[in-house]
Parts: C-alpha cells; sequence; structure tokens
C-alpha cells in the first residue's frame, strides 16, 4: 500500500501544511511462510509525526476512546476531535520531524471524574497535564487547558504511570535515558491552594537507562521496576518509604521501552522479552531457577532479526485462548536516518509461543509497506463492543486502528 521512502516524503510535506486526516480499510493478507492468524482491518486516522497513543473514555459515554497527541478520537465513529497544541522538535537527528511529547497518559488528575491527559518530552523539562473540558467543551471542540505539573528533568524516555503505593492514585515513573541517573518517580498531590501537585521520590539511585517495564521478577507477589541499568525490587509495606533495592543482573543495553515482563512458558517464573529499540532483533530471556542468594538467572533466546527499531512491545491475548501474545513493529525513523535499518520498511507483527515446542511463531498484522509503523505506545483494547481485542498505534506513519476481525480461516 505504502512504500516507506514514498511515505515518509508525503507525511512530512503534509505535515509541514498542518494535520492530514484520512481513512483507508484493508485487510491484512497472511504472509508467504506464516501459518494462517488473526486478520486485521486497518485504518488509518490521522497523518501527524505524533508517537503516542493511549485508549480511555474521554466523554464517559461508557466506550472507549483514543488518545494522540494533538487530537482524541471519540468512539464509535473515530473521527479526530482537538486535544492540545505540540511544537515541532528535531532532537538533534536532522529536520523537525519530533513532536515535543514521547507518549500519552490517561489520569484523572484534578479528581474531578473526568480523565486528563498527561505527557511530558524527549528533551523538554516541564511535565504538564491537559485538563478535561468536560462535556460541554468536548461537544463544542474546546483543546484542553495545559497545566504545569513540575520542572523537572530533561533526557527522559519515556514516562510510566502506576500506582504504587495502592492508594488508587498513580505514581508517574520517570525513565531516564541517562544510564547513570536515578529512577524516579513523582507521586501527585494537592498544593497549598488545594491544585494538584508532584512530590519526588528517589525509587532507586542505582541508575536508569533506555527501557522500562513493570512486573513481578522474582515471584513475591510485588510488581518490580526493570529499566537499563537493571532491576529494582518492590519492598514490603510502605513502598515509598525508601529506595528499592537494586539488582543488575537483568541489565541490557538500549532496550525496547517499554518490554514486557510475563511468564512465557508457563514454569511459574516471569520471563524478559525485549527488543533492540534501535537496532534489529526481538529475544526473550527465560528466567531460571534463582542462586543461592536470591540473585535471578537469566537464558537468552531470539525471536525475530529480520526487522529494527522495536522500541516498543506489549502483552496481550488477541485470540482468546488464555495466553497473551506479544505484540511489536517498527518504530519509524526513531532516530532519523541513524538506526540500522532506518529506511526499510513499517511493520506491525504479533508472536505467539508455543510451549510444547519452545519457540514463537510470528504473525502479520499489517505487512512491511504497509503503512502501519508503531512509536512509543501499543495500545491494546475492544474498540469496537465486538468482544475481540483491537490494537491502536500512533507513529510518523500515522495514527491507525487495527480491527481484530477473528481467525482467517
Amino acid at each position: 500500500m505504502f512504500g516507506h521512502r514514498g511515505f515518509w516524503r508525503v507525511t512530512t510535506g503534509l505535515a509541514a501544511l498542518g494535520l492530514v486526516f484520512a481513512w483507508l480499510e484493508s485487510a491484512g493478507p497472511v504472509r508467504a511462510g506464516e501459518p494462517a492468524g488473526l486478520a486485521f482491518s486497518r485504518r488509518c486516522l490521522m497523518i501527524s509525526p505524533n508517537e503516542g497513543c493511549a485508549v480511555g473514555d474521554v466523554n464517559r459515554d461508557g466506550r472507549p476512546d483514543i488518545v494522540a497527541g494533538p487530537c482524541w478520537f471519540a468512539a464509535p465513529d473515530f473521527v479526530p476531535r482537538p486535544l492540545r497544541d505540540i511544537p515541532q522538535v528535531s532532537l538533534g537527528f536532522g529536520d523537525k520531524e519530533f513532536y515535543a511529547s514521547n507518549g500519552d497518559h490517561l489520569v484523572d488528575v484534578d479528581g474531578d471524574g473526568w480523565i486528563d491527559v498527561f505527557s511530558g518530552g524527549w528533551t523538554e523539562a516541564e511535565l504538564s497535564w491537559y485538563k478535561n473540558p468536560g462535556k460541554k467543551g468536548l461537544e463544542k471542540g474546546w483543546k484542553w487547558e495545559p497545566r504545569l505539573l513540575v520542572k523537572a528533568r530533561a533526557q527522559n524516555e519515556a514516562f510510566d504511570l502506576r500506582d504504587l503505593d495502592g492508594d488508587g492514585v498513580a505514581e508517574i515513573i520517570v525513565h531516564c535515558w541517562v544510564k547513570k541517573d536515578p529512577l524516579v518517580a513523582w507521586k501527585l498531590t494537592k498544593g497549598p491552594d488545594g491544585q494538584p501537585a508532584v512530590r519526588r521520590i528517589v525509587l532507586g539511585e542505582g541508575g536508569c537507562g533506555h527501557g522500562c517495564a513493570y512486573g513481578d521478577v522474582n515471584g513475591d507477589g510485588r510488581a518490580d521496576i526493570l529499566c537499563e541499568a537493571g532491576w529494582y525490587e518492590c519492598p514490603a509495606g510502605d513502598v515509598l518509604a525508601k529506595p528499592w533495592k537494586f539488582h543488575p543482573e537483568t541489565a541490557l543495553r538500549n532496550v525496547s521501552s517499554p518490554l514486557v515482563v510475563a511468564d512465557v512458558n508457563g514454569d511459574g517464573r516471569n520471563d524478559l522479552v525485549w527488543g533492540r529499540a534501535h537496532d534489529y532483533g526481538v529475544y526473550w530471556w527465560e528466567q531460571g531457577p534463582p542462586k543461592p542468594d536470591g540473585t535471578t538467572t537469566w537464558k537468552e533466546h531470539l525471536i525475530d532479526k529480520s526487522w529494527s527499531q522495536a522500541h516498543s512491545l506489549t502483552w496481550a491475548d488477541l485470540d482468546g485462548d488464555g495466553q497473551g501474545e506479544l505484540i511489536a513493529g517498527k518504530r519509524v525513523r526513531g532516530h532519523g536516518d541513524l538506526d540500522p535499518g532506518a529506511s526499510e520498511p513499517e511493520c506491525l507483527y504479533y508472536y505467539k509461543f508455543d510451549r510444547a515446542a519452545g519457540k514463537f511463531t510470528r504473525f502479520t498484522i499489517s505487512p512491511p509497506g504497509g503503512g502501519v509503523g508503531t512509536g512509543m505506545q501499543i495500545c491494546v483494547a475492544d474498540l469496537n463492543g465486538d468482544g475481540r481485542p483491537d490494537v491502536a498505534v500512533s507513529g510518523k506513519t500515522g495514527t491507525w486502528l487495527l480491527v481484530n476481525q477473528g481467525s482467517e480461516r
């Protein structure tokens, strides 16, 4: 459908004129050498440099909507509606082909019952939230009011929102790409004026780096945090009272953000699934029995090395068999022209693990050159109410809705 080089020339030209909206329906065929799997229709919702997306009920009508950078898309038609203005920046990789936003996160920041958008940028120090204008404002197409939470630290690869202390309010976990910098979280509080504010918490002094994940590494029932430098063990009791214990044995270089923590082979221990965010290769690390001192052990397995820039991964049960699948695709021009394979076409796949054979099988969601790549986030949710999980992605080849049509045959 789209050749990568030609598509990029078109989209950058259109982006210079402003946002361009396009719609397309196309079922992805079975690729040669691949078994039949799920079929997905493809619909392009918007063309822009945006790379973040999230799913949630923005207008409180009981249906999940899509948020993607400057717009939100209301179910069931998913027509773009204005949300915020985002400047374009270069990040040192040539032309201004990046939005100054590394993702979208939905949270009711002010507690008024309407979900807001939290966002930050790669080289911007500001952590901001955008206030949902409510029923009247959404119907009239008002832009969401930007509000500064804190001016903190730049060089942030990604953010994650997780309720670490179980109080029902998510903390903002910051993943700085500087490996030696500490792992930091911000706790949402109220300022003296009653308005939303944040409090800085250092979760770990052992380092941070490019990559992030959240899951129970050591099987103690508490969710830990992983980054490029290693993993931080969630303590018992008050988890925000002191820094978490650092473990370096899972250190990786330039790992996907996010990666996946899941029990791939069903042995009761969580494994790691990760990609090289700016190079070729998707892998899984099988967790073995711990050493006598509790140190975790790992064995590396290759999943796929035929495409590059698996920058964001997610894990979800797409086919309803009770076993999760890996969803991954190429982040187009993550570092402009500088990454290996940068000029190769965009793609999006899911991988199913056969526990008897001990290996992953690849299935195509959108083929190379089909227009669909990824950015910083991959969302999975039932977006059309048919009971099957769908996929939403946003990257430099557009914001796309991939509707799960069920088995191809």
